[in-house]
């Protein structure tokens, strides 16, 4: 059987459980006190990773937990000292909806390798790797290992020699290890295996695979990717995992046991962490956090190529227009938008402005009104679109405005001593300044309650 392997390496697991898993599956609800009882056995597991913060953690810890981000992530690392703890960030967009200037990028990556990041895995929405440039630097200038991501997606733009070009870039940008984003789990079998072979012909570093199993395809992608010599692949714990999150961990384990890619995972083990997990998603159906449309298979993905996200807002915004009965025509609206806006990946925030633009289509008549967002993406606000922009329907949204061709953020002047002085009654500590500029909605509120809270436990302890 080895022969069917081009790489005679074990494989190595990411595992997404503490972040993406229930980020796709329960709303990002999953509580630091759900956490924490599994990490001594997640410790012990041998996982190349753990996933464990950055995307939609950050926001919902202060909007639905009252949780402090920043906590939740030293008691992490306290908790998995054996294991290499791993983020998602938005290159130039953090985990914010905008770009943020280039000295906030680098304190925001500083921070995160301080209080215990150890890789962090790099994206732009639109695969314009000058948005990734400023927290690649960082991230390396604080010892931090650089995992750059391309955003997978199917168009007539992106092509295999697009991906391979941009990883030989992101190779030649100090990157420590390409990532294959696929986060609506477009990428099937035989592609995925051609896309690695290329790719592990034409760069030198590690090669990271991450899918969804929304379309049904991600463990067979996973195989395939396997024996085309993929270094590590994201799988998440049974209880959290397969429908819009990753294919589970325990069967892609079985699957390798015995053959020359053999993971060395130790099923024993997993089982006993997915047991502490299962009470978990038990108590988040029961209390309706994970809805059952997140767990099924929904081949239409590979037609409307909306990742299971995108497709909670869509439902969400039909919902409040009172119009449900019309998401089928929003799906079918989707991908005209996405080739007027010049093809870009359908992922944060992108998804978000293409999906809001095709309601606004349905609802309003096309291309009747334009978002903001809309605005700003075919303005260059967000940087560059991969394909040929529809230049009516720019036009009809921009007027004569001149379209950005330089790096976004480079147009940004530095805004950290700014944020720390408006912000200095409230904020304690440089990480606290960087909650409330990339939420300044929520991190103010948050930071006050947080410390009320413990300046009355304090005043209880006192007493006692």
């Amino acid at each position: 059987m080895s022969e069917l392997f081009e790489s005679k390496k074990p494989l190595l697991i990411t595992d997404t459980i503490l972040r993406d898993a229930h980020q796709s599956q329960a709303a990002t609800r999953m509580k630091l006190e759900d956490m924490l009882p599994a990490c001594e056995v997640l410790d012990s597991i041998g996982y190349w990773s753990i996933e464990c913060w950055g995307g939609a953690t950050y926001d919902s810890c202060m909007r639905f937990l009252h949780e402090d981000p920043w906590e939740r992530l030293r008691q992490l690392r306290k908790a998995l000292p054996n294991t290499k703890l791993q983020m998602l960030l938005r290159g130039q967009n953090l985990l914010g909806y905008r770009h943020y200037a280039d000295d906030m990028v680098d304190e925001f990556c500083r921070k995160s390798i301080e209080n215990g990041i150890d890789v962090v895995r790099i994206f732009d929405a639109l695969n314009d790797v000058r948005n990734m440039e400023a927290s690649i630097k960082a991230v390396k200038k604080y010892g931090g290992t650089v995992e750059a991501a391309l955003s997978y997606t199917v168009s007539p733009v992106h092509s295999e020699e697009y991906f391979v070009e941009k990883a030989v870039v992101l190779e030649q940008m100090e990157a420590d290890i390409i990532c294959i984003k696929d986060m609506a789990n477009l990428l099937l079998p035989a592609d995925a295996y051609s896309l690695v072979k290329k790719l592990k012909e034409k760069v030198s570093i590690p090669i990271h695979l991450h899918t969804h199993n929304t379309t049904g395809t991600g463990s067979m992608v996973y195989l395939m990717a396997a024996m085309a010599g993929v270094d590590i692949v994201d799988c998440a714990l049974s209880p959290f995992a397969n429908g819009t999150s990753q294919p589970d961990t325990e069967s892609l384990v079985a699957t390798m046991r015995g053959t020359i890619r053999d993971t060395g995972l130790n099923l024993k083990k997993l089982n006993e962490a997915a047991v502490h997990f299962k009470t978990v998603a038990a108590r988040m159906e029961k209390e309706r956090i994970i809805n059952s449309k997140v767990l099924r298979v929904d081949p239409n993905t590979l037609l409307y190529q909306v990742p299971g996200g995108m497709l909670s807002n869509l439902l969400s915004q039909l919902k409040q227009a009172n119009a449900e009965e019309r998401l089928d025509e929003v799906l079918q609206e989707v991908p005209c938008v996405r080739k007027d806006f010049g093809y870009p990946p359908l992922v944060t925030p992108t998804s978000q402005i293409v999906g809001t633009q095709a309601v606004l289509n349905v609802l309003m008549g096309r291309y009747q009104s334009f978002t903001k967002e809309s605005k700003g993406l075919l303005r260059g606000e967000y940087g560059a679109l991969p394909g040929e922009v529809n230049e009516e329907i720019r036009k009809m949204a921009i007027g004569e405005d001149e379209v950005i061709t330089c790096r976004p953020a480079d147009l940004l002047d530095n805004e950290m001593d700014k944020i720390q002085e408006q912000y200095s009654d409230i904020a304690k500590t440089k990480e606290d300044v960087l909650s409330c500029a990339m939420f300044p909605q929520v991190a103010p509120d948050f930071i006050k309650r947080r410390d009320d809270l413990i300046v009355h436990e304090i005043a209880v302890d006192w007493v006692r």
